[in-house]
């Protein structure tokens, strides 16, 4: 069966923020957001002509920030995508756009909404000004609250955050702040995730030079347990290591990635795994607007080893609370998981870190903080 997941990526940007170091590009050149959109439309027509979906389940529109698009370009880009896609759609299809409180306004919502986007996605971060400053964010705590209202009063229900802990100053004081003002928000999911200094950023070049003053390690752990205890107080249920949602409003999409299933993978620097093959796309514009003018975008392509499968479906089905479903691992590969990785599911299961239950292999709560250091007894 083909894949029924899409993701689709926007790589523009108001400003780069000081951690980030994904594929996104800071521009005030409107004609190379047109152009951008056009070689998205031709490869979106190659890759659904080459290997057309059956039906789609979940759309995901990741950046950079897609609400980059000014309204005639995002108008442009949704009905690109319903030429391609609208004819695959499922009745329950959850379409999520990423959004930047900064850049989101009634009429730009309005038009998301009648072209599909029934899920949003806002990168918030932290309910802090000061620390939204240190980040290099563009919103104040206002632009939360104003966009929240606007999705809302254009008829936007199905709402999610994202939140990071362990940021340059960040006490638990001000991070349980943040929380209590999260929850006031009344959103139906929440995704939180630690800080990681990635090379190529801001925050690395002053790491290196000592200049980013962190929370010790043992105050990062506190603020996760603090985010799962608030979180399970309030209503949401911790369903994957960063991910918390109301009953019903757990990521479709993400499970997707979760669970090892194939996906679309669209736009510039994308990944998609399709018919057990993964790919990569040029990563830089003026590159992958080039190829897409002669063909499909990719820089690379590959099958996945049988053993490489295996592994991925452990590290991935693992950051679920459920865990890894033993009867779909063994229909998968013809083989039970305890065959496979028997000796290291016995270690750390004795070490507390792992246990079964109801079918499935999942880690522990003392082993929920320490998830990488068990993801990576899979690896060979």
């Amino acid at each position: 069966m083909m894949p029924q997941s899409v993701y689709i990526h926007i790589p523009f940007c108001t400003n780069k923020c000081f951690y980030c170091d994904f594929n996104s590009f800071v521009t005030n050149n409107p004609q190379l957001v047109w152009d951008y959109l056009e070689a998205l439309d031709k490869e979106m027509e190659r890759t659904f002509a080459k290997q057309p979906p059956e039906r789609v389940k979940t759309i995901f529109v990741g950046g950079g920030t897609p609400t980059f698009l000014d309204h005639a370009q995002m108008r442009r880009f949704l009905e690109s995508v319903q030429s391609h896609l609208g004819n695959y759609w499922t009745g329950d299809l959850e379409f999520t756009m990423e959004a930047n409180p900064g850049t989101t306004d009634v009429e730009k919502l309005r038009i998301m909404r009648e072209l599909g986007v029934n899920r949003l996605s806002f990168g918030v971060q932290s309910f802090d000004n000061a620390l939204l400053k240190r980040l290099g964010r563009i919103h104040d705590t206002d632009d939360v609250y104003r966009s929240i209202e606007n999705a809302k009063s254009v008829g936007f229900e199905n709402l999610t955050i994202d939140l990071m802990f362990g940021l340059p100053d960040q006490t638990m004081e001000i991070f349980r702040e943040t929380l209590e003002k999260a929850f006031a928000l009344g959103t139906t999911h929440f995704s939180a995730y630690s800080l990681k200094v990635e090379e190529n950023t801001l925050f690395h070049t002053l790491y290196q030079k000592d200049q980013l003053p962190l929370p010790s390690e043992e105050t990062e752990l506190a603020m996760y347990l603090l985010l799962i205890e608030e979180m399970e107080k309030h209503g949401y249920r911790q369903y994957e290591i960063s991910n918390f949602a109301k009953p019903g409003f757990e990521s479709k999409h993400n499970k997707t990635y979760w669970l090892n299933d194939e996906y679309y993978g669209l736009g510039a620097g994308a990944h998609g795994y399709v018919s057990g093959e993964r790919h990569v796309n040029a990563g830089p514009l003026a590159i992958y607007m080039q190829m897409s003018k002669d063909g499909l975008p990719r820089v690379e392509q590959f099958g996945v080893p049988r053993e490489d499968a295996m592994e991925e479906q452990m590290i991935l089905g693992l950051r679920l609370r459920e865990g890894v479903d033993l009867s779909r691992f063994a229909e998968r590969f013809g083989v039970s998981v305890h065959e496979v990785f028997g000796n290291i599911i016995e270690e750390e299961t004795a070490k507390g870190m792992l246990e079964q239950q109801d079918g499935c292999l999942r880690l522990t709560r003392k082993g929920l903080p320490l998830g990488n250091e068990v993801f990576a007894r899979f690896l060979r």
